[in-house]
């Protein structure tokens, strides 16, 4: 909506409805001031209504997301809290739902953890969501048989070694491994 002096606002419909705005209304500047304001604080609920509806996304993650995005701190704290009151965000829920999507590439512990953090998550939650992590065995022989073909040598070797470090495994998982695959271990330093 474009005002007599310049000014263009984006206005959501629902702002429009209630201030009862429509062609030729004057508003004085208190007027002006509040409608600035709750456009803001309709942005920043939209915004993140569209954020939350594309991934799952913890509180602290939205806030900053939002701030990052040019909302107001003050307007994006309050739309993260609307969101929560409507319980569209759920940090513990979000927690399980990384940690799941961590087993299911095939990560280590360590890597959930870091995508825990990344996302904001409080740490009062990493504790239940992380409990039944499963043994990743099966995902770390895995990928040494993508990576090491028939004609391997020492250097494919402690390239597959980091890439597995690097999907968040531990030297002991990979070392066991190794040795149940009977390859050789001496190229991995003690834990």
């Amino acid at each position: 909506m474009t005002f007599a002096e310049g000014t263009v606002l984006r206005l959501y419909r629902q702002t429009v409805q209630d201030f009862g705005l429509y062609t030729g209304l004057e508003l004085t500047e208190k007027q002006f001031a509040e409608l600035e304001t709750a456009a803001g604080a309709m942005s920043a609920k939209m915004r993140a209504v569209r954020i939350v509806s594309a991934s799952n996304i913890s509180k602290g993650d939205l806030e900053q997301r939002l701030i990052r995005k040019g909302e107001d701190p003050r307007q994006a704290k309050q739309a993260v809290a609307w969101m929560a009151d409507m319980d569209l965000l759920d940090d513990e829920k979000t927690a399980r739902q990384i940690v799941e999507s961590c087993i299911r590439k095939g990560y280590g512990i360590a890597r959930a953890k870091q995508s825990l953090y990344e996302k904001r998550i409080p740490k009062e939650y990493w504790d239940s969501a992380l409990e039944d992590y499963p043994d990743q065995s099966e995902h770390i022989m895995a990928f040494l048989r993508t990576r090491l073909n028939t004609h391997w040598d020492e250097r494919d070797l402690r390239r597959a070694i980091d890439g597995l470090i690097r999907r968040g495994h531990s030297y002991g998982q990979i070392r066991r491994v190794l040795q149940n695959m009977q390859l050789d271990t001496e190229l991995m330093e003690e834990e």
